[in-house]
């Protein structure tokens, strides 16, 4: 069965044409990107990609959300997009359509990926366990975060809003950082910090312990200027970033009840060498007294150019089964 496969973030909406069948891996076809702030809907972005596709699209879609899907109206956590569940099938002028989580759908792409699309970050070499549960948990836009259970050879995915639990500092320029974020947001979430928009956050933190007088610069700037070391500044908060991710992934892991950790998304593979370092891997297994425990952990780094749409087809194959 062919569908238009669609992934919805914050700053862009991905689409692609994929061929699903029950139990199987998707065929993918070529992906197309727009960002959102171009377009004022989902169907606006949808005729754009029905146009550069030059093709009939199939009636049917798979649409992968960054943000809770559930109610009337779907908002976005970051974009001013919205859906109608009851409408939206009409909208795009499809038969079905599929609504699930985006990081759901990330969850559902590392159930069929191979094992060279996982590179390995940290703990025991090896294949992902069998059974049990994986926690999925990618910083863009915001910090998404899922559950992968997988029990007697068979997948189950369970979105979740980890993303949002509070940031827990654990040193004093960690506690600098949350007192300072505390004046601007009533509550703190990890995802102030350990997001793409959280580097700006901990590089004006330190900035201002130091005394150091900066000029505010767009995210992708600083992202830049960080990875590529042109920045000592931004450079530090790249260290920092890092180092509260491998807490926060831990954390999660923790709470999850997991045995295995796959960071997804675009940044974590722009930065990929440096969460395979310590910075990342010792604090995610800094945790007291399940620290042996945190170390046999195997955590891995979703390699495919585009698990949000791999994932959300996969999930329509789901369905079919």
């Amino acid at each position: 069965m062919k569908l238009v496969a669609v992934d919805l973030g914050g700053t862009h909406a991905r689409f692609a044409l994929a061929e699903v069948e029950p139990g199987g891996r998707p065929r993918m076809e070529e992906a197309r990107k727009y960002k959102t702030a171009d377009y004022p809907d989902l169907p606006a972005a949808w005729a754009a990609f029905a146009k550069d596709c030059g093709c009939d699209l199939p009636p049917a879609a798979s649409i992968a959300i960054a943000g809770p899907v559930e109610g009337e109206l779907i908002r976005f956590t970051n974009s001013s997009w919205t859906i109608r569940p009851k409408t939206i099938a009409a909208d795009l002028g499809v038969d079905k359509v599929h609504l699930m989580n985006d990081f759901a759908a990330m969850a559902a792409a590392v159930s069929v990926l191979k094992d060279d699309e996982l590179v390995y970050i940290g703990g025991p070499p090896g294949d992902l366990p069998d059974e049990g549960v994986t926690s999925v948990i990618g910083p863009g836009t915001g910090l998404g975060v899922a559950q992968l259970l997988r029990r007697d050879g068979r997948a189950a995915v369970l979105p979740t809003e980890g993303g949002h639990l509070d940031f827990a500092p654990l040193d004093p320029v960690e506690e600098r950082l949350l007192q300072r974020l505390r004046t601007r947001y009533r509550r703190v979430s990890t995802e102030r910090i350990a997001s793409g928009p959280g580097l700006s956050n901990i590089y004006e933190s330190l900035a201002a312990t130091e005394g150091v007088a900066i000029v505010p610069v767009e995210d992708p700037v600083l992202w830049q200027a960080a990875i590529d070391g042109t920045n000592r500044l931004a450079a530090s908060a790249l260290d920092r970033f890092i180092m509260i991710l491998g807490s926060v992934a831990g954390d999660l892991a923790l709470a999850h009840g997991a045995n295995a950790v796959v960071l997804t998304g675009g940044l974590s593979n722009r930065i990929k060498d440096r969460i395979a370092g310590p910075l990342f891997n010792e604090r995610f297994r800094a945790k007291g007294r399940f620290e042996k425990r945190m170390g046999q952990f195997p955590i891995r780094l979703a390699v495919h150019p585009d698990p949000g749409l791999l994932g959300a087809a996969t999930a329509f194959g789901t369905d079919l089964e």
